[in-house]
């Protein structure tokens, strides 16, 4: 992976498409017009490295998913998370970060600086309150992964992931109707990336899609968009 130059702008507050949804929702008006004069709208295009080992950044995720992996004393890579709008990037109070992160499609972020950025959360108590929120429901989302590459079956862990995707896929402009029984969205990973992600080969990922193809779960548009017609079954299939 090599690093890019994202394009960069002065980010708006007022227009962002998370602004409800991101950590930032617990800060007033005039809170949040002291924090927009920090805050950098970024564009990452996929495959782009965000932030390389050790270096920190944080960012709202505004659009896209980011790839999160680990690189082994040997070389080996491996994915350990993605992330998804409007999910937040970055170790706070930490002086580097263990994982590198990757654009796994087209990525627009909201970012700031790290002094900058620590001093908002030493004027604003809530926003820390927020990211200590987040990093439990990270911790949570963790646990239920390790029982997910421990326990489950081929078969469960694709439909796991499938579905988690599908229950992100609202906030990366995909769709859901309005029964929310339906999902229609494109894979952020290659399938050699699934199975890294997965701890599976190859080979098992292909063949459990085709078989949750036959079996009606999902359908496949083409190799990466995937509709779900029916996400209760695809969320039975999986086990949860």
């Amino acid at each position: 992976m090599t690093a890019g130059t994202p394009f960069e702008l002065p980010a708006k507050c007022d227009t962002c498409v998370v602004r409800h949804k991101s950590i930032c929702a617990v800060l007033s008006e005039d809170e949040l017009k002291d924090f927009n004069r920090i805050a950098r709208h970024r564009r990452v295009p996929t495959g782009q490295v965000i932030a390389a080992d050790s270096e920190i950044v944080f960012a709202n995720i505004l659009d896209g998913v980011v790839k999160l992996t680990k690189t082994l004393a040997d070389g080996r890579q491996q994915i350990v998370g993605l992330q998804f709008p409007p999910d937040f990037l970055g170790r706070i109070y930490a002086k580097e970060s263990p994982y590198f992160a990757e654009a796994a499609t087209d990525v627009e972020l909201c970012a700031f600086p790290k002094d900058g950025f620590e001093g908002m959360l030493r004027r604003y108590p809530g926003l820390e309150h927020r990211l200590f929120e987040n990093t439990l429901d990270e911790l949570d989302s963790a646990r239920e992964w390790m029982l997910l590459l421990g326990r489950k079956t081929a078969r469960e862990r694709v439909a796991s992931l499938l579905m988690m995707i599908a229950r992100r896929a609202p906030n990366v402009g995909c769709s859901h109707t309005p029964d929310n029984n339906f999902a229609k969205f494109t894979l952020p990973l290659t399938r050699a990336d699934l199975a890294d992600y997965l701890g599976l080969t190859l080979e098992t990922v292909s063949r459990q899609i085709t078989n949750l193809k036959k079996a009606d779960i999902i359908e496949l548009i083409d190799n990466r968009e995937i509709i779900v017609p029916n996400l209760d079954a695809l969320e039975d299939v999986a086990g949860n």
